[in-house]
């Protein structure tokens, strides 16, 4: 795991500082993702240069340092990740007496780029990744991205020519970096507590989208070209599960339990891979418990797991993971922070996460990685089981109100709709019933959902040039043709963008911040095309979700131990909001620098800033919106 990043630039002019050190500038920035190495590769000539910091993981001799030159001298690589088959792929490439000189996967990608040709070797590779290839015999500089998108790559044309990184703080360091603000982002933002892929919250700046790979050429590199001419998918979840659902998995529900224990074996097997101290966080929850007992059905020793402990609930939350814990035999520590500390973080979060988002949960991720990090150096989750085996209760809910909504037609729907609204008598009131106006003239499920996952609505005038728009990418029914069941249309648009977006961006930045990395065996791509095979009863019965996962759980623990409600980080913020953390918010919240920044509505702001300080949880997750909104803008002024 490390921080990546890189320019090409028209060759420089006399009195401009060097490549190399606007590179090693670049990589500074990064330096929390890799603090054990760093290194700059550049050709002046080409105006091209390469930085890398590293956490060493595999392979922590010098033969691991990056940028890395391929053995035959064609290909310069800096990479950011894992390839989790790497032993795999060396095992080919060693028949074939590729010369190796070290034993780390980075030498591997390399040989195979040698050998079969980028876009072969891609499809070989199993892991989570950004890089990017300099082509010195083609002159090209590829940027590839996983599958998944589990690891970041920002990218965008600045300045003199083209540059690239794993996070934007290093983009910023670019001579002629505008950090000129993207008003339609920010709209997105603000309705869905995140920037949706491919844009970024900078205009000009983009986020290479999961699994593809873009190609560029030095004419290419020194002005803005068209994206589409760029870069290209290798693979695409919403194609594969257009594909998989007509080929269903065909055996019994017995061997499907059987066929997903063989697949979450080895994906976990190969993530416990490493030449550093290894772990495990715990959670009691379905997910991060099966991951630990596979992990633990395979160790010969006790596995390190780590809970965390939050405030004065903090016992009852890691009695579950003890009692697990306890029952698998693992070596476990239990992490506890307090409030005030969980306090004492909210303000540092916008630096951490480079881009804003809304979603409370990067606190205690945060927290546990830094807490953890003094013990371990990589830690395996549960990230995925979600997304990928219907966890969340939207994914049939929604579906059933969608049912009981078509029974009235949409005109009917609409009439009623601007008949309740007139009736309103109050801003507040309006501001109140907002979400439930739009649902009743919802016209697809994928637009209903859209609404329920909305922090603001279309409709808020928000803005201070104008109201939201309808973010047409997420409700647009007729994307996915192929996927006509309901609860798999929503299980699709959540794999494209919320797993990708917010889940994974949350995992990589907090736990990157703290240098610990962070893999994720229900992630493996193996195990996420099969879960599309898999009939939707073995994911969604009996009213619960994840059922194939508690049915594996249980041929490891009894399930006493697991089957409960599925618990959150129980942060009171809306106490919060009105106590320890008022004069922080009341500071970011101030008419003077609301109206200074141009950006939001002022009166609407302050309006539902005082019902939230009367009302406490009722508009905590509109206002924590824009607090991480105003709290990030702060943080980059002073950037």
């Amino acid at each position: 795991m490390c921080g990546i990043s890189g320019l090409w630039q028209q060759r420089s002019r006399s009195g401009d500082e060097s490549l190399e050190q606007c590179a090693l500038q670049m990589a500074d920035r990064l330096r929390h993702r890799g603090p054990d190495d760093f290194g700059v590769w550049a050709d002046e000539d080409r105006g091209l240069a390469l930085s890398h910091r590293r956490l060493s993981i595999i392979d922590l001799s010098p033969q691991g340092h990056q940028p890395m030159v391929s053995a035959c001298g064609r290909y310069v690589v800096v990479f950011n990740g894992e390839i989790y088959n790497f032993l795999e792929i060396r095992k080919d490439l060693e028949s074939r007496a590729y010369p190796f000189k070290g034993h780390s996967d980075t030498e591997v990608l390399l040989a195979a780029v040698s050998i079969w040709g980028l876009a072969e070797a891609v499809q070989r590779f199993n892991g989570m990744f950004a890089m990017a290839i300099w082509d010195r015999e083609q002159r090209q500089l590829h940027l590839v991205r996983d599958r998944l998108g589990q690891k970041p790559l920002f990218f965008g044309w600045i300045g003199r020519g083209f540059a690239f990184a794993s996070e934007l703080k290093a983009l910023r360091v670019v001579p002629g970096f505008s950090g000129r603000l993207d008003r339609r982002a920010i709209g997105r933002y603000l309705q869905s507590g995140y920037v949706p892929s491919p844009d970024c919250i900078y205009e000009g700046v983009h986020k290479l989208p999961a699994g593809h790979i873009l190609t560029i050429n030095e004419k290419q590199a020194s002005e803005p070209t068209d994206l589409r001419t760029l870069q290209a998918p290798y693979w695409s979840v919403a194609d594969y599960a257009q594909n998989a659902i007509h080929a269903p998995f065909q055996g019994t529900s017995e061997e499907a339990v059987d066929a997903l224990n063989t697949e979450l074996q080895k994906a976990t097997a190969s993530r416990m891979i490493s030449d550093v101290s290894l772990g495990a966080f715990l959670s009691g929850g379905i997910d991060s418990s099966l991951i630990v007992a596979l992990m633990q059905a395979q160790s010969k020793t006790p596995i390190k797991s780590y809970a965390l402990g939050f405030g004065e609930h903090g016992t009852g939350e890691t009695a579950y993971a003890k009692a697990i814990a306890d029952h698998l035999g693992t070596e476990h520590t239990e992490l506890h922070i307090t409030g005030q500390e969980a306090i004492d973080t909210v303000p540092n979060i916008p630096q951490i996460v480079d881009e804003p988002m809304a979603d409370f949960a990067q606190v205690p991720n945060y927290l546990i990685a830094k807490h953890a990090r003094p013990h371990i150096k990589v830690a395996l989750t549960g990230d995925g089981g979600d997304e990928f085996f219907c966890g969340y209760s939207r994914f049939y809910r929604t579906p059933r109100r969608w049912r009981r909504l078509q029974r009235v037609p949409l005109p009917v729907r609409r009439l009623l709709a601007r008949a309740q609204a007139t009736m309103l008598r109050s801003d507040e009131a309006r501001d109140r019933q907002g979400t439930s106006l739009l649902r009743l003239q919802a016209s697809s499920l994928d637009e209903l959902y859209f609404y329920g996952m909305c922090h603001w609505l279309p409709s808020d005038p928000l803005l201070a040039d104008g109201v939201l728009e309808i973010d047409s990418q997420l409700t647009d029914a007729r994307r996915w043709p192929g996927i006509g069941n309901p609860i798999e249309r929503l299980l699709l648009i959540d794999q494209i963008y919320y797993l990708c977006d917010v889940i994974l961006t949350k995992v990589d930045r907090t736990s990157m911040a703290s240098g610990l990395e962070v893999r994720s065996p229900l992630l493996d791509y193996h195990v996420a095309q099969w879960s599309w095979h898999l009939p939707l009863d073995m994911k969604f019965r009996d009213g619960k979700g994840k059922w194939i996962l508690r049915e594996l759980l249980a041929r490891y623990m009894p399930r006493e131990l697991f089957e409960r409600p599925k618990q959150g980080f129980g942060a009171p913020i809306g106490r919060w909001l009105a106590g320890p953390l008022r004069e922080w918010a009341e500071d970011l919240l101030s008419p003077e620098r609301l109206a200074r920044q141009g950006l939001l509505n002022p009166e609407l702001v302050r309006r539902v800033w005082q019902s939230q300080l009367v009302e406490r949880r009722s508009w905590q997750e509109k206002m924590w919106g824009i607090l991480m909104l105003q709290a990030w803008l702060d943080a980059e002024q002073q950037a």
